[in-house]
């Protein structure tokens, strides 16, 4: 017998009591715009705009995190969304404890919800189901009803976005379409990526919930024991009106988040789950260090505030599920077993609904491919977004690393550690080995070895010439999408123990660079690598033959162009990749062809690496 669900109206943020008269009036605006089906009170709250969160929020029995039955296991809320174009999406639910726990640390109550993010304007339909049974949730159907809210519906309306494009909420989702680069569902443009893969452990951060080093002194980086982030050379990046939770709290997170969303950056790499031998043992989402089936929900509310500001500051979630060190341990093994489920359900639960997020099955990954092919798909039968998904290879073996799931429609991007003079090469290889198979991938490098080093703080290296030429440029000239940064545990604010985003302030720079050039230039989605073009071993060549073509000059100098039976005439330009800047002219402005012909030289600095822009 279905119950009828009654309105669950949060308590206004701790943060914002000052608000909260027109927080109230705004709930009630939005609440004024629900048409509720039959036997239904559920509360649908958010902006309710394309590409903005929704929230439905319903109420289900009076349990907490550590009752039985199990609310994470035993029970499964689903809810199946019908849109304005009778497309239909179905959302894995979560138990949420009192709705509001990222402010109150509760771990009890009686709120369950879905997150949303619709894609169209005009009246979305619901249905909710929810059924109680032994495991229940860890399966895709089955189960019997748990009363409540089973079988409820309703519809809401949305509205177009408010926002304009380069703002996030206007370009859409980051989908991958069977192209070489992942695109925004709302604006069409294509990604590319530039942001920090350290640290690893970016969640391990004092103000979340039952956050704490678990292993003290007795992880890979012993000399770190006991650590926790504070990002406090960030706090002063928190800006007026950011969020926070608990009267102030996460403003140095939510600070660095700003500061890197400045430098043009547009991605970052986070663990979480790496106990069980991992190298941090500060990040989890269970309740207990030796809990695998019970989540902390204010601890994931908290984490979702953080996401949410990623999502408004145009920042890709890469959601690293495990490290090397663990992923045979989650539930006993490597594959999809009852623990490694459930901790996935509850990830796509949570977190599926963010614009941009890649799923990564894990760093320096040695899950069997055949277990691999499995989770993937798992994945995806649970994600209503369709998330690219990846894993993260050993160093120096990307060549071999992916042979057993190219082609395999679980898989749509690389995650590449390795040697950067092996960057261009890699892509390169990768990006036509993935076609080939009939399934083309997104090329991403993710970690620059060695581990001892990386890419170092610009007080020990400021003119970053290695990750800046065979990282960054000869990843993008090879085809990929782009890198995120990783740091060495040689250096200050390493891998683990980073604090300050600031200490690779010129590398940022200097990736923007690279991917304004990208931007402002260039139809690299309709690109190729075509290093033979330009001749001399050390450049790379990145081309639509016959249109336009980009040469990266690593050592400076000139080099001759083939442009085979093309007359052209052609324009040449020259872009500084150490200070960005504008295009200048170099010694000879414009070519033609057929066959080989000269570009020049650049009129400054001509020993120093150049992109030479070459177009019709």
């Amino acid at each position: 017998m279905n119950h009828t669900c009654q309105n669950v109206t949060p308590l206004p943020r701790p943060a914002d009591r000052g608000h909260t008269v027109i927080g109230t009036l705004s709930l009630i605006l939005i609440l004024s715009t629900v048409i509720l089906g039959h036997a239904s009170a559920n509360e649908v709250h958010g902006t309710h705009m394309v590409w903005h969160k929704t929230v439905i929020t319903f109420k289900g029995p009076e349990v907490s995190e550590s009752a039985t039955p199990n609310p994470f296991r035993d029970y499964r809320l689903d809810v199946t969304l019908k849109g304005p174009s009778g497309q239909t999406r179905r959302l894995p639910g979560y138990y949420a404890a009192d709705g509001r726990a990222a402010q109150t640390s509760a771990g009890s109550g009686h709120v369950w919800q879905v997150r949303f993010v619709p894609d169209l304007a005009g009246t979305w339909h619901y249905k909710a189901s929810f059924v109680t049974g032994k495991d229940v949730a860890i399966k895709l159907t089955g189960g019997k009803s748990a009363g409540y809210c089973d079988g409820d519906t309703g519809s809401f309306h949305i509205a177009p976005s408010d926002k304009d494009a380069p703002h996030a909420r206007a370009k859409g989702t980051l989908r991958y379409t069977g192209a070489h680069y992942l695109q925004f569902a709302g604006t069409e443009d294509y990604f590319l990526k530039g942001g920090a893969d350290s640290p690893e452990n970016f969640l391990a951060y004092g103000d979340i919930d039952n956050t704490y080093d678990a292993d003290a002194g007795s992880g890979s980086y012993s000399h770190i024991g006991g650590f926790l982030h504070q990002y406090a050379p960030h706090v002063k990046d928190w800006r007026p009106g950011d969020p926070t939770w608990q009267y102030g709290k996460g403003k140095g997170i939510i600070g660095a988040l700003n500061y890197l969303a400045s430098k043009g950056m547009n991605s970052v790499y986070f663990l979480t789950y790496n106990l069980d031998g991992g190298d941090g043992r500060d990040t989890w989402m269970w309740t207990d260090v030796n809990e695998r089936e019970r989540f902390d929900c204010s601890k994931l509310d908290q984490w979702e505030i953080i996401f949410d500001h990623m999502d408004q500051l145009g920042i890709m979630l890469h959601v690293v599920t495990q490290e090397t060190e663990n992923d045979h341990n989650l539930g006993g093994s490597a594959g999809l077993n009852p623990i490694r489920k459930l901790y996935i359900r509850e990830l796509v639960a949570r977190f599926s609904h963010h614009l941009a997020l890649i799923w990564n099955l894990g760093e320096e990954n040695n899950t069997p491919d055949a277990d691999r092919k499995e989770i993937a798909a798992y994945i995806h039968a649970l994600d209503p977004y369709d998330h690219p998904i990846t894993v993260h290879t050993h160093s120096d073996q990307a060549l071999t690393f992916y042979n057993g799931i190219l082609g395999d429609e679980g898989f749509e991007a690389t995650s590449i550690q390795g040697h950067m003079d092996r960057y261009n090469r890699e892509a390169t290889l990768l990006r036509q080995r993935s076609a080939d198979a009939g399934r083309k991938w997104v090329i991403f490098g993710d970690e620059q070895a060695a581990a001892s080093h990386g890419v170092v703080p610009d007080a020990n290296d400021p003119t970053h010439d290695v990750p800046r030429k065979e990282g960054l440029w000869g990843n993008l000239m090879g085809g990929g999408s782009g890198v995120e940064w990783y740091f060495g545990h040689q250096f200050a604010h390493m891998d683990i123990n980073c604090e300050d985003w600031r200490s690779r302030d010129i590398m940022w720079d200097q990736t923007h660079y690279a991917l304004a050039f990208f931007h402002e230039y260039l139809p690299f989605s309709n690109m190729a690598p075509a290093n033979p073009l330009a001749a001399t071993q050390d450049n790379y060549c990145f081309a639509q033959e016959g249109r336009i073509y980009a040469i990266y000059l690593k050592n400076g100098g000139s080099t001759q162009l083939d442009l085979k039976a093309n007359k052209g005439p052609f324009k040449v330009q020259w872009y500084n990749p150490r200070t960005g800047g504008d295009l200048v002219n170099g010694t000879i402005t414009q070519i033609s062809g057929p066959g080989k012909v000269s570009i020049g030289i650049s009129k400054v600095d001509p020993d120093k690496d150049w992109a030479v822009l070459i177009h019709k």
